[in-house]
């Protein structure tokens, strides 16, 4: 086991003044001299970007749902080796990933047959037909939908 830094390791005071030059994120200091750093701009309850910044260098970032990055099952990331290109990096991406808020887009469509008109609405994951304000039908994805319209012989309306 061997007890000295590696050449490229980043020491407490390097990693934390990198992360202290994100000006959206605010110091909590913890227990055992631990840091967090909580973005309080964020788009969901999750606030925390790095936890856990230890002066042995050791620590966590969160980049939960974020494409690249192999997190633990609590979202988080290890930045004990990381290096100062890639620790900026993490803390921006988990910033910009924590501040914009997911919009649900709501699709809407009209189909129609001949003088026949149905809207075909995606509703918390579920694909609706109405007639009028009527439910008609109800599919777990997009292609059965349209298959169904299809085979009633409705085609999309052009807008």
């Amino acid at each position: 086991m061997k007890n000295e830094k590696s050449e490229d390791m980043l020491t407490f005071e390097e990693k934390q003044a990198i992360i202290e030059s994100f000006p959206e994120l605010t110091r909590k200091e913890v227990s055992m001299k631990r840091l967090n750093y909580h973005f309080e701009e964020s788009a969901y309850d999750k606030k925390i970007v790095v936890q856990h910044l230890h002066p042995n260098g050791n620590g966590f970032v969160y980049v939960a749902d974020i494409p690249g990055y192999e997190a633990d099952d609590r979202g988080l990331v290890n930045i004990r080796e990381a290096t100062e290109e890639e620790l900026r990096k993490i803390i921006a991406d988990s910033i910009q990933a924590l501040g914009h808020e997911e919009v649900e887009v709501s699709v809407q469509q009209t189909w129609v047959n001949g003088d026949n008109t149905l809207e075909l609405k995606e509703e918390e994951g579920y694909w609706n037909v109405y007639h009028g304000l009527n439910l008609e039908d109800s599919f777990g994805d997009y292609e059965e939908a349209v298959t169904y319209l299809k085979e009633e012989q409705f085609t999309l309306k052009e807008e």
